[in-house]
């Protein structure tokens, strides 16, 4: 058969805790023109710092739950269903700040950014399951990625 199937729970768990990322195409399928990312958010404050992408834009797509994105200084809440479009250079973040359990299917260029979460999945964690900030912002920066300091 000439085409991939991945069912749920496979592919490659890059990291686990507060936010899980499980890569589901790696790229190696598309000639490397695109990877996917699926991402499960635990109810709280856990979220990524806000941040900029200088050379790929990302497309999020909520499969489960609600999740809170948020750019620069306006955030808007989000039910399943529904599809969130980050251009390059504009800043972002998400979390679940909500009582369940919420997942989205993010899409990226993997050659560029996919490594991103394993290296992150590699990161020491404290006793929260979360890695240092200033370990966060390193590792970003390594893919064309620029944390947004707070206004």
């Amino acid at each position: 058969m000439d085409i991939r199937v991945i069912r749920p729970g496979e592919g490659e768990q890059a990291f686990s805790g507060p936010i899980g990322a499980r890569i589901i195409e790696d790229g190696s399928h598309t000639r490397h023109q695109l990877g996917l990312l699926e991402a499960t958010l635990q109810p709280g404050p856990a979220q990524p710092p806000q941040h900029v992408h200088r050379e790929h834009e990302e497309v999020f797509i909520v499969t489960r739950g609600k999740i809170r994105f948020t750019s620069g200084v306006e955030s808007v809440d989000v039910e399943a269903g529904t599809v969130v479009v980050v251009p390059i250079g504009v800043p972002h973040t998400f979390g679940n700040p909500f009582d369940d359990t919420a997942v989205f299917i993010g899409t990226m260029p993997p050659d560029l950014y996919l490594q991103y979460f394993r290296d992150i999945g590699q990161l020491p964690k404290n006793e929260r399951g979360q890695a240092d900030p200033g370990d966060i912002a390193r590792t970003m920066a390594r893919y064309a990625t620029d944390v947004v300091p707070p206004a």
